[in-house]
């Protein structure tokens, strides 16, 4: 054989040799990742205390999640306020069958519930620690860790100042009284079914446009419709295999979709900060809105975060107000009453009068009691961390069931499943007695910097609503709450407004 010849057959079996090693890397890689890894996290997690399913290679439980979920929304349930069954049913049947001290597998990725209070608030306090996991649909302020969180945070920081928020009212009261103008003309002498969904959520997305951009609902409705597309989209791959390693890069229908809504929602995001800037420069708009303190350089991202997660904050928060509402019509009546006393039947309310709204004030945090807009709390750890005498490994996802804390009867009593705002009626730590039991808005360090802001564009919108309407739930209406990018009627809200005289 020449030189020529076996200098070309070495350099194959080099090649071939090179190429299984490649592929026997990666076999090893995946197979590590698909069962070596969760079977050791497994046997940590119970010498830790810990229960639940014994891991099945690929998907964990995530077959049986999607069956269960879908059997959940395939009708409503009767009404009542124990819904974490119907909202989260996986996790419900595995507390049952487990305890408390369970856990859950997303394909290969096991999910530890805590459900002590005094370690969920140990998670909160070391936020650096315990991190965010990392989102699909947005990025920003919510999703950051670290040194950047803390950057972003001092940034928006002014943005929502009490004194800031005052500027914004007049803005929540132009939305509101538009929204009405609309009902005006849908509710008749003797009253009219209206399904209030769809404007509650219009009327939030008006909020943000109008307080961030100073636009209205009409030059930003493009973006809400891209995002809900896309919330929709990361709904699907919550709940897949998408954590497998490359997954996300391949040109699938969804994935090219996701993309394309990505740059889209970015370039129309970029020509109202382009617009606003101008008008800026020209001296036709105030700084009084969110764009006039943040930098061009990280805009985008938090932009995105404004639409999409303060419009479902707000907009889950009244609809699921006037849904208890609409079924406790004392409760309305005395909210009514308060708002003709302090605010009166045609005055614009400012700031000062809506925070005087006390029995206002008691039936939202009543109903972010008992429909808070975010159902569970993720956390993930990058290392093995020591909570409280257990120590969890690195690998795994910490849940948190807000509804089950904030409806335990050994914390609130044996009426912790009605809707009764008078246990606020002294405030929040009184309510609580003092324990670790409501946090809608998450607590700690990284609570959510909007609260405020959600609280007030509510005050406004039912202080507005509720001198102009009576309403109660119609026959038509269907109680199933769902749960996704956050807590929603399933099949809308059907109610029977009337004008008030």
């Amino acid at each position: 054989m020449s030189n020529f010849s076996m200098n070309m057959v070495s350099s194959f079996s080099i090649a071939m040799f090179c190429l299984v090693v490649f592929w026997a890397y990666w076999a090893w890689k995946t197979l590590s990742w698909l069962w070596f890894e969760p079977k050791k996290l497994e046997k940590r997690l119970r010498q830790q205390g810990f229960n639940g399913n014994s891991y099945r290679l690929p998907f964990g439980d995530l077959k049986e999640t999607a069956m269960l979920m879908a059997e959940a929304n395939s009708k409503p349930m009767s009404f009542t306020n124990e819904i974490f069954p119907r909202v989260l049913p996986s996790l419900d049947k595995t507390i049952r069958n487990y305890g408390k001290n369970a856990f859950t597998w997303k394909g290969p990725q096991p999910e530890v519930l805590i459900m002590d209070p005094e370690l969920i608030r140990e998670i909160f306090s070391k936020y650096t620690v315990f991190q965010r996991p990392p989102r699909i649909l947005l990025s920003g302020l919510a999703t950051y860790e670290k040194d950047k969180w803390v950057k972003h945070r001092r940034l928006l920081n002014p943005g929502f100042h009490a004194e800031r928020l005052k500027h914004m009212v007049p803005a929540f009261y132009l939305s509101c009284s538009e929204m009405l103008s609309k009902w005006e003309k849908l509710v008749g002498a003797e009253g009219s079914e209206l399904d209030v969904w769809p404007f509650l959520r219009t009327l939030t997305a008006d909020g943000i446009s109008r307080t961030a951009f100073g636009s209205n609902y009409e030059q930003g409705r493009k973006i809400f419709e891209l995002q809900q597309e896309q919330a929709e989209l990361a709904i699907q791959v919550a709940r897949s295999l998408y954590n497998i390693p490359g997954l996300r890069y391949l040109p699938t229908k969804r994935n090219r979709r996701m993309k394309q809504i990505f740059n889209q929602v970015r370039s129309s995001i970029l020509g109202m900060i382009d617009k606003r800037i101008k008008a800026i420069e020209a001296g036709e708009s105030r700084n009084y809105d969110l764009l006039g303190i943040m930098s061009m350089d990280e805009i985008i991202e938090e932009c995105k975060l404004f639409y999409f997660a303060g419009q479902e904050t707000t907009s889950t928060l009244l609809v699921w107000t006037m849904i208890l509402l609409g079924k406790h019509l004392e409760w309305q009546e005395r909210a009514r009453e308060e708002i003709l006393q302090v605010i009166g039947t045609t005055e614009e309310p400012d700031s000062d009068k809506l925070n005087q709204l006390k029995i206002v004030t008691m039936i939202l945090n009543e109903v972010l009691r008992l429909y808070p807009p975010g159902v569970p709390f993720g956390r993930v750890i990058e290392q093995d961390t020591k909570l409280g005498n257990i120590t969890l490994p690195a690998g795994i996802q910490i849940l948190i069931p807000l509804i089950l804390l904030q409806q335990d009867e050994e914390m609130w009593g044996k009426d912790a499943k009605e809707f009764n705002p008078e246990r606020f009626r002294e405030g929040i730590s009184k309510a609580t007695k003092g324990q670790f039991s409501f946090f809608p808005f998450g607590w700690g360090p990284r609570i959510c910097i909007g609260q405020n802001f959600a609280m007030l564009e509510a005050k406004m919108a039912l202080a507005i609503i509720l001198r102009r309407y009576a309403f109660e739930l119609s026959p038509s209406y269907a109680h199933a709450p769902q749960a996704g990018t956050a807590l929603v009627p399933q099949y809308g809200v059907q109610l029977i407004l009337r004008k008030v005289d």
